[in-house]
């Protein structure tokens, strides 16, 4: 390569055809709007799915989501009660649980490897089947190394719904709509943690905590059940990438256009040999190819998408991402958010069960459904709006979609993070009415949400190539963060209410604020990155070789 200036930026996508001249395919809703990545002609390419079957799909990404959610987190309300049953100290419960959410991202090192090999759906039904099993096994946890023990293979087991699921998407859908599921994903990612402790005081009250876990199993068992019938794979090695489509990007048709050198030897090395590409919108006759028959769609691992030697590559190149500064900060701000989460979540009992309040646990429970409401919120505003505004800034912008366009959005995060934070903490400290502090937990959530919806898909929409192993390791990232912070709550805490809120609100502040210097400095990191990352790309299983 011997002129860098012919090298594509990574991210950097013409999303509208401003001067409607384009020869790349373009969405049949908006004629001006691009499709990227562009769809190959192929009738089993997710991208030409018809939307009925790319609604299901996802629909079932939700349902895998909000099982596993609930059987992870439903246990948060009930520690107490386990500890009194079992003799195991509540510290060790608490350090199961951070063990669990670690393995939840370092798990991805080798689950994600796997699933981009073999195929994703296997993987989901197996970690279902695992999840079904750790909370049967539950009840019957005696010691503390087996409490200890669950709760890794449990973590190990469920590392999907952290890192796998944003792919699943980015496989069906578009960039000009990713967003949308994106913050769809986050709203069931974060909803079913604040269902769960609702659902788990009530059973608990009526049942007990046996049946709290045995209730969070028959709820997997369910999913699991759609999931075997209606789930079917995502996978697709795709001809074409970023790079080989930039010299059809902004070249008018019938006009003359140069293409690079580094155009023609990607486009070489990876297209593949049956020819898959269009110019145009494909149209339903225009496909090629036999569609999958609806038993065809249920097995999995019948097809490899890549060699072994890819599949190592993949189980240690996320940690060498971790150079990335945009995804490194994706990770840290996502991790930020869960911060918020955990804080939250470790003082609502202690805050709401003490005096002046005197909550009962069903009670402190129904609380839920104001995080819940704040979530939803966030996830239209981050998800559907959050597309709808990359569309109208690139139409300014000559048509180019920069990832960074979208994180103007968290500037009402500024606002939200910390005066959520002040309101929640302080006013508990000063006793004010318990209806404030429900609002204050609606509107951290609703700042969490926003956070984490934006910075995933800024991380997406900057490497989308490599987006199996970026989520992994913006996963590492942020469980790492998250459980180093599950050791500070508790001294922190020793601050009282009061100071230890107001520090919180000028630190989330100070992290959310790091936004602008990524729109300041971020396209600059990516131009930096494009050498190694179009490399990586080359390796990677997401493209035929």
């Amino acid at each position: 390569m011997d002129n860098r200036e012919d090298i594509p930026i990574p991210g950097s996508v013409y999303l509208v055809d401003v001067n409607e001249k384009s020869t790349l395919a373009h969405s049949g809703g908006d004629h001006t709007i691009i499709l990227s990545p562009t769809p190959s002609n192929d009738v089993n390419d997710p991208l030409n799915w018809p939307k009925w079957r790319k609604l299901l799909s996802v629909s079932c990404v939700f349902v895998y989501v909000t099982a596993i959610g609930i059987g992870t987190t439903a246990i948060y309300s009930i520690l107490q009660p386990i500890s009194d049953d079992t003799g195991i100290p509540l510290s060790t419960l608490n350090a199961g649980t951070g063990y669990m959410f670690l393995l939840l991202g370092w798990g991805a090192l080798i689950n994600g490897p796997l699933a981009l090999a073999f195929g994703k759906r296997g993987m989901y039904l197996i970690s279902i089947v695992g999840n079904i099993c750790m909370c049967i096994w539950a009840p019957y946890v005696k010691t503390n190394g087996q409490w200890l023990a669950s709760k890794i293979i449990q973590g190990f087991l469920c590392t999907p719904v952290e890192s796998l699921c944003e792919v699943s998407i980015a496989d069906v859908f578009f960039a000009h709509e990713r967003g949308t599921y994106i913050g769809l994903y986050t709203l069931f990612l974060f909803g079913s943690n604040y269902v769960a402790p609702i659902i788990a005081g009530f059973i608990y009250d009526g049942q007990g905590w046996h049946w709290v876990m045995y209730w969070c199993a028959i709820i997997n068992g369910a999913a699991l059940f759609i999931l075997f019938f209606c789930m079917e794979e995502t996978t697709y090695l795709r001809s074409k990438t970023e790079a080989s489509e930039r010299h059809q990007a902004d070249s008018p048709v019938n006009d003359e256009k140069k293409i690079s050198t580094f155009d023609v030897q990607v486009t070489r090395a990876n297209d593949s040999s049956d020819g898959n590409s269009v110019v145009g919108t494909p149209k339903p006759g225009s496909l090629v190819g036999i569609p999958k028959t609806y038993l065809q769609r249920l097995s999995f691992f019948d097809t490899r998408y890549t060699d072994t030697k890819t599949i190592f590559t993949m189980m240690y190149r996320p940690l060498l991402l971790l150079r990335f500064p945009v995804v490194f900060w994706a990770g840290f701000q996502y991790g930020s958010c869960l911060v918020w989460y955990n804080v939250l979540n470790a003082t609502a009992s202690l805050i709401l069960s003490a005096p002046p309040y005197n909550f009962r646990a069903s009670s402190v429970g129904l609380t839920y459904f104001a995080p819940l409401i704040g979530i939803m919120i966030s996830a239209f505003y981050s998800g559907y709006f959050a597309d709808k505004f990359a569309i109208l800034y690139a139409r300014r912008n000559a048509g180019i979609r920069e990832p960074e366009h979208r994180l103007w959005l968290m500037l009402i995060s500024l606002i939200l993070c910390p005066s959520s934070l002040i309101l929640w903490g302080v006013g508990a400290s000063k006793g004010v009415s318990w209806g404030g502090l429900v609002v204050g937990m609606g509107v951290i959530s609703c700042s969490t949400g926003i956070g984490s919806s934006l910075s995933l898909g800024y991380a997406l929409d900057s490497y989308k190539d490599l987006s199996g192993e970026v989520m992994m390791t913006v996963i590492i990232v942020r469980n790492t963060l998250s459980f180093a912070i599950g050791y500070g709550i508790t001294p922190w805490l020793t601050m009282g209410l009061q100071n230890t809120f107001i520090t919180a609100g000028f630190v989330g502040f100070a992290i959310t604020l790091s936004f602008l210097g990524v729109i300041r400095w971020g396209k600059g990191w990516r131009t930096r990155s494009r050498e190694t990352y179009w490399r990586y790309v080359a390796t990677s299983s997401s493209v035929a070789h």
